[in-house]
């Protein structure tokens, strides 16, 4: 392809996911996969550039107002690549596969937006930090004094992690199958199990992944499966388990002795998790549909796991690296309902987990006061979570068998990670045991009858 045509090709790209409520992420794949005859270089040059321009998004909003995807492209070859408007209408040809002319709106903006900055002294803070206006005092508030060097990584690509699979490799089984491929990863961040893939790479056509010696999973996420402290002959749930990732950490250090459930509302979801088992080798997996006979299947388990791991539906802002698009699809009444749908899951979980040390996890990938300690606090203001008390996250980290220091203070009673000082996605970690039954506890709360909702 020729710059021009991957420039159309771009718009082309922009175009559909702006008119799609799917993530980003999602819509590229499937644009790739109808265009098979598109080299790997053009694939890579397209996704940067609208990747690109999905970080870039507010700012150059600022400069386009509600401008389409075409004009947001004119402004970022302008602003971000330093064209003069004779070279960008160079581009802008009409011929072959190139981009129509450009119009004369179009050639205006290009001439107020040459020589000019993509981010001017005068450019609102919200927009020169990526962000909807209305969830910058709430970051701010959630993220103290660092709270613009989080949010700064926020906006930087994010790695490709993999998680060595225990049930069937050692690294060095999955280094040496990744080296077949040419793939030669570093060792992930935290997590004993990570590796870290430096570049682009096509993972599904590799042995390693066919064969189930390494799973795509980033590596605060296999951190968090790693804290809720599975182990072999243990009973535990992943109540909202969606296409697996976290289930099948657990089932790795599970080493497929136990009972695990995987629950979730969505077929869909879960029949790609039971592709993600048989592709990995676990077999101690049960899955759940929590639809209305899984609901009355769910109410008979009170009290019968060791662990009950909740990785919660929430905003995602933890994930912003890697869902660009996603900080422009949440709003204050999509936050409203995730947290009440949150409360409303770690009470129904609470009735789950045996008395006299069974433990609650509760894990968001949200950076958000109001998704993450809010949450807890209310929970344990409930009769439910009147059984329960925190675990300090030292010891969790701690029991886990963790090398590397826990990143927490001494009293820290839940785990933080972010972008900037751990590198990996933004994740909150609060562990809950029960304590021994006595009396009226948790299982006399007036659960409701919805559903847990899918993790995004």
């Amino acid at each position: 392809m020729t710059p021009a045509a991957r420039l159309q090709a771009a718009i082309d790209l922009l175009t559909e996911i702006a008119d799609t409520p799917r993530p980003a992420d999602g819509v590229v794949q499937g644009f790739m996969r109808a265009r098979r005859y598109m080299g790997g270089g053009d694939r890579r040059a397209v996704t940067e550039r609208v990747y690109g321009l999905l970080r870039r998004h507010a700012r150059l909003g600022w400069w386009t107002g509600d401008g389409s995807p075409r004009e947001r492209l004119i402004a970022d070859l302008m602003l971000t690549d330093g064209l003069d408007p004779a070279a960008l209408k160079a581009l802008f040809t009409g011929h072959g596969h190139d981009p129509d002319v450009l119009t004369p709106t179009e050639r205006d903006l290009a001439r107020r937006l040459s020589g000019q900055p993509l981010a001017p002294p005068e450019m609102p803070e919200a927009a020169r930090l990526e962000l909807p206006d209305w969830i910058l005092p709430r970051l701010r508030a959630a993220l103290g004094e660092d709270w613009r060097r989080v949010v700064t990584a926020l906006n930087t690509e994010a790695p490709l992690d993999l998680r060595v699979n225990a049930l069937k490799a050692d690294h060095d089984t999955a280094l040496a199958a990744l080296a077949e491929e040419s793939i030669t990863p570093e060792p992930g961040p935290l997590a004993p199990l990570a590796l870290r893939v430096g570049g682009r790479v096509n993972l599904a056509a590799t042995r390693a992944f066919r064969e189930g010696l390494v799973e795509v999973q980033d590596a605060g996420s296999q951190l968090a499966a790693a804290l809720v402290g599975a182990a072999p002959g243990m009973a535990v749930c992943d109540l909202c388990a969606g296409a697996g990732g976290k289930t099948l950490a657990l089932a790795g250090a599970m080493g497929n002795q136990g009972r695990l459930v995987a629950c979730d509302i969505s077929q869909g979801r879960l029949d790609r998790a039971r592709t993600r088992m048989r592709r990995a080798g676990v077999q101690n997996v049960t899955v759940r549909v929590l639809d209305t006979p899984g609901r009355r299947w769910l109410k008979r388990q009170s009290r019968t796991f060791d662990r009950v791991l909740i990785d919660a539906p929430c905003g995602g802002s933890g994930t912003w690296r890697r869902n660009p698009d996603a900080r422009w699809r949440l709003g204050e009444d999509t936050l409203a309902a995730l947290t009440t749908e949150q409360s409303a899951l770690l009470v129904r979980a609470a009735r789950l987990v045996k008395p006299g040390g069974g433990r609650l996890v509760y894990v968001t990938c949200s950076l958000l006061r109001e998704e993450n300690e809010d949450r807890i606090a209310a929970f344990l203001e409930t009769e439910a979570g009147r059984a329960y008390h925190p675990v300090p996250a030292v010891q969790v980290w701690a029991e886990a068998g963790l090398s590397d220091p826990c990143p927490m203070p001494e009293g820290a009673t839940a785990i933080r990670l972010s972008p900037a000082d751990q590198d990996t996605d933004g994740f909150f970690v609060a562990v809950l045991e029960r304590e021994a039954a006595h009396g009226a506890d948790a299982d006399t709360d007036t659960e409701t009858d919805a559903p847990p909702q899918p993790s995004p």
